[in-house]
């Protein structure tokens, strides 16, 4: 990997750091700042997790992992924030990125103060889904360093439901469509795998590598790891339980 970190989620202490400031891309763990930013306008009574979300014709052209939302359809948000945090579906993001702020560039906007109001420093927001720009260059991408995702992840943990959502292993989207529903399957390997892991998000991109935010609970304490630019999925994930089993044994 390219940095890796370890904190303690009710304190934020430092319990492991290999190049935590290492500044790249975070592939579908943007993801996690549009849940946290979503979180807040439903704080705010500015949407709900039954609004109902028209999806647009750019929601649907978006590609990458998905779940092929089309024009004629519409959803309740949280079924969205459902496809979103365990499918990884950037169509559902987007969708509701645009029904939350208007449109996504005005989203990612609040992204970024979000970020800076954690004092996520060395983190810059481009999109709501974290899909690599067209020209494909680097510094074009949603960047970040394990360090300034850790500070996410604990706000995540901590203040908002998020495990409701990430610790899900299996579910059905769109019951209603006249296909039947899509079976998504969480990306997140580690749940029901590593004693404790409930949460949060993977990602990955050519550029970004393997990318994962993960948190654990065992007896009341729980630990954070965020790990950048892993080589393939399966050092990844081998690396984050070595890192969780490492922050029980201290």
């Amino acid at each position: 990997f390219k940095g890796a970190i370890v904190i303690d989620a009710a304190t934020g202490a430092v319990l492991h750091e290999d190049r935590a400031d290492y500044s790249g891309p975070m592939a579908s763990m943007t993801k996690l700042m549009t849940f946290a930013v979503l979180h807040d306008r439903i704080a705010r009574g500015e949407l709900t997790l039954a609004t109902p979300i028209k999806v647009m014709v750019e929601d649907s052209k978006l590609g990458g992992t998905q779940v092929y939302l089309d024009p004629r359809e519409t959803f309740p948000a949280e079924e969205l924030i459902y496809a979103m945090m365990i499918q990884s579906a950037n169509d559902a993001a987007n969708a509701l990125a645009r029904a939350a702020a208007g449109s996504a560039s005005a989203f990612v906007a609040l992204m970024n103060a979000k970020a800076r109001e954690l004092g996520m420093t060395h983190t810059t927001f481009r999109t709501p889904h974290g899909l690599p720009p067209t020209g494909r260059r680097l510094e074009d991408s949603d960047l970040t360093s394990p360090r300034d995702y850790a500070l996410l992840c604990r706000h995540l943990v901590t203040k908002t439901d998020v495990l409701k959502y990430s610790s899900v292993q299996h579910r059905d989207f769109g019951p209603q469509r006249p296909k039947g529903p899509m079976k998504m399957d969480n990306h997140n390997k580690l749940l029901g795998k590593v004693a404790g892991v409930d949460g949060l998000k993977t990602g990955y991109t050519t550029a970004a590598g393997y990318c994962t935010s993960v948190t654990a609970q065992r007896n009341g304490r729980r630990v954070i790891v965020v790990v950048l630019g892993g080589e393939t999925a399966a050092a990844r994930d081998a690396q984050v339980a070595y890192l969780i089993e490492g922050a029980y044994q201290e």
